[in-house]
């Protein structure tokens, strides 16, 4: 496929966004007409890489749901200038648009604790053109906290709450957005540092199915 349907398919993808109110804000939809999802799925994956949904990218991880992705972008409020870090950053994909959306003042810390994948997203984000990002490897809990800390913490996988260690290393007035519940499924969660307290706010209209987080905080592996 050429550039200019890729990118037609991008506007439609859009609207569909707008359409369902997955996205309610100019700045989300910039955001994804600015990044080519079609350089976060694998090659023999990309003319379905704007279908609305979930798309495997090896490893038995998945590039998350536009819809999704665009529900969890909304309630994260990340803003111009501020340092975010994305958890299970998988392909690339979802740091891409954060880049777009804190710009070239702001900075997205991506941890990604398999090593293929993380290398692989860094070409992607390359390409993508994206300057503002950093790719790190390991367990979030262990690897983030030391560059922090952050305006906005998005966790891309199922956790059954979100853990301490992250929490502790937002700033104040800051917020961390995540999947919470068990493996098979989980509500959007808002985690606010009110005051050095969490303050939760829910996603409830929906319910979600992400991969499990791996790590010290992730579910326990039976």
């Amino acid at each position: 496929m050429t550039g200019g349907i890729f990118q037609k398919k991008r506007e439609k993808l859009v609207e569909h966004l707008k359409a369902t109110l997955a996205i309610r804000t100019k700045t989300i939809e910039n955001a994804f007409l600015a990044t080519k999802r079609e350089l976060f799925v694998p090659k023999n994956m990309r003319e379905h890489a704007y279908a609305d949904d979930a798309l495997p990218i090896g490893l038995g991880q998945t590039i998350s749901q536009p819809t999704t992705i665009a529900a969890m972008l909304e309630m994260l409020g990340a803003k111009k200038e501020m340092r975010v870090a994305d958890v299970g950053s998988g392909s690339g994909y979802l740091a891409a648009l954060l880049s777009h959306i804190v710009g070239e003042k702001g900075q997205v810390i991506a941890c990604e604790i398999m090593k293929e994948l993380a290398e692989k997203s860094r070409e992607s984000l390359k390409a993508q053109g994206c300057t503002n990002v950093t790719v790190i490897e390991g367990d979030a809990a262990e690897a983030l906290p030391p560059h922090g800390p952050f305006d906005r913490i998005i966790i891309s996988a199922a956790c059954p709450f979100i853990p301490r260690p992250l929490f502790g290393s937002l700033k104040e007035g800051g917020a961390a957005v995540a999947p919470v519940g068990d493996q098979s499924t989980q509500a959007l969660t808002r985690l606010s540092k009110i005051k050095g307290k969490p303050v939760k706010k829910e996603f409830l209209e929906s319910r979600f199915v992400f991969v499990p987080l791996r790590g010290k905080h992730g579910f326990r592996q039976l």
